[in-house]
C-alpha cells in the first residue's frame, strides 16, 4: 500500500491572526472620520482634528489607567473627582512657591500631583482590596470625599493659577513640538509605556489572570491585593498626568473640574474592547475609544442633527451598546 500524503488544510484566519473584536475600534474610528466628513467637510480639516484629539488626551490618560483597573477585576468610579482635587493640590502648591521659587515651583508642583495621585490611588486600592469593600462601592465613597476636599479648598469658587506662572506653565498644553500638541504627545507615550507593562511584563500577566479568575490566580502563587493595588495605584499615576496637563488649559481649578470624566473614561474603556469583566485589557483600543468619544461630541457640536447639550446621553447609549455587543460576543 501507497503512502497517502495529505496536505494539511489551512483554516480561514488562523494564517492572519486576526481579531476582528480587537479591530473593532479603529473600524468604528475609520467609520466615524467617514461619517463626519460626509455630514460636515470641516470635520476631517487638520486643525479640527488637532483641536479634537488634544481635547480627549485627557480621557484617553486617565483611560489608561482604567485599563489596568477595569482588566484585574476592578472599577474606579473616582477619577473625576480625583483629578479635580489633584489639580486643585497641585495650583495651591505651585502658588505657595510662585513668590520665591518661580523656576522651580511648577517642576515641584507636578511632582506634588503625581505624588498626590499616588496617594488617592493608592487609597483606593486598599480600601478595595484589604478593606474588602466591592469597587463600585469604595470608589462611590471616595468620589464623593475628593469632590467634598476640591469644594471645601476653592471655598465653593476658584483656584485660580498665579498670573506669574500662567505663562510659562501655558506650553504644557498649547504648545507643540514638530507639529504635533504635548497632550498628544504625552497621552502616546503613556499608552505606549502602559501597553508595555500589560502585554510584555509578568505584571501584566498577573493583572489579567486576577481579573479573569481571582480565585485561580490565588492558588496560582499569585497576589490578588498586590496586584489590584497597584493597578489602582497606576489609575492614581495616570490621573496625576492627565490633571499636570489639564491646569493650563483652564488655568484653575474648581469644584466642577472633571465633572462626569468618570462616564466618558469607563466608557472609553469598554469601546477600546477591554471586558469590564475583567481579565482582558486593550491600551490602544482604549485610546482610540476616547478619541471616538471625543469625535463624535465634536460632530454633535458641527451637525444639527443632535443637540450638543445630549452629549452625556449619547456617551450612555453608547456604553450600554458596548456592553450588550460584549455579552452578546461572549
Amino acid at each position: 500500500m501507497s503512502a497517502i500524503t495529505e496536505t494539511p488544510t489551512l483554516r480561514p484566519g488562523r494564517e492572519l491572526n486576526l481579531n476582528w473584536a480587537d479591530l473593532g475600534p479603529f473600524l468604528a474610528l475609520g467609520a466615524l472620520l467617514a461619517i463626519g466628513f460626509v455630514v460636515n467637510p470641516d470635520f476631517l480639516s487638520a486643525t479640527n482634528l488637532s483641536n479634537v484629539i488634544t481635547r480627549s488626551a485627557f480621557i484617553a490618560i486617565i483611560a489608561v489607567g482604567a485599563t489596568f483597573v477595569i482588566s484585574s477585576g476592578g472599577l474606579d468610579l473616582s477619577v473625576g473627582s480625583m483629578a479635580a482635587f489633584i489639580t486643585g493640590v497641585t495650583i495651591m502648591f505651585m502658588n505657595r512657591l510662585a513668590p520665591d521659587f518661580a523656576g522651580l515651583s511648577i517642576p515641584m508642583g507636578m511632582a506634588i500631583a503625581v505624588a498626590v495621585g499616588v496617594l488617592c490611588g493608592l487609597a483606593n486600592g486598599l480600601i478595595v482590596t484589604v478593606g474588602k469593600i466591592e469597587p463600585f462601592i469604595a470608589t462611590l465613597g471616595t468620589m464623593g470625599i475628593f469632590r467634598a476636599l476640591i469644594t471645601y479648598m476653592s471655598d465653593g469658587g476658584t483656584i485660580p493659577i498665579d498670573r506669574a506662572l500662567r505663562d510659562i506653565y501655558r506650553p504644557v498644553y498649547f504648545g507643540t513640538f514638530a507639529g504635533i500638541p504635548y497632550p498628544i504627545l504625552i497621552s502616546l507615550l503613556v499608552a505606549a509605556i502602559a501597553s508595555f507593562i500589560l502585554y510584555k511584563t509578568k505584571y501584566g500577566r498577573k493583572c489579567a489572570a486576577v481579573g479573569a479568575n481571582a480565585d485561580v490566580a490565588r492558588y496560582s502563587g499569585i497576589s490578588v491585593v498586590k496586584t489590584r493595588t497597584i493597578a489602582y495605584v497606576i489609575q492614581g499615576v495616570c490621573v496625576a498626568i492627565a490633571a499636570i496637563c489639564y491646569v493650563p488649559r483652564l488655568g484653575a481649578a474648581t469644584p466642577t473640574t472633571g465633572l462626569l470624566w468618570e462616564l466618558q473614561v469607563i466608557t472609553a474603556v469598554v469601546i477600546g474592547g477591554t471586558a469590564l469583566r475583567g481579565g482582558k485589557g486593550h491600551v490602544w483600543g482604549t485610546v482610540a475609544g476616547a478619541v471616538i468619544l471625543e469625535l463624535i461630541a465634536n460632530l454633535m457640536v458641527l451637525s444639527d442633527y443632535v443637540s450638543e447639550y445630549l452629549v452625556a446621553g449619547v456617551q450612555g447609549v453608547i456604553i450600554i451598546i458596548a456592553m450588550l455587543i460584549q455579552r452578546l460576543s461572549k
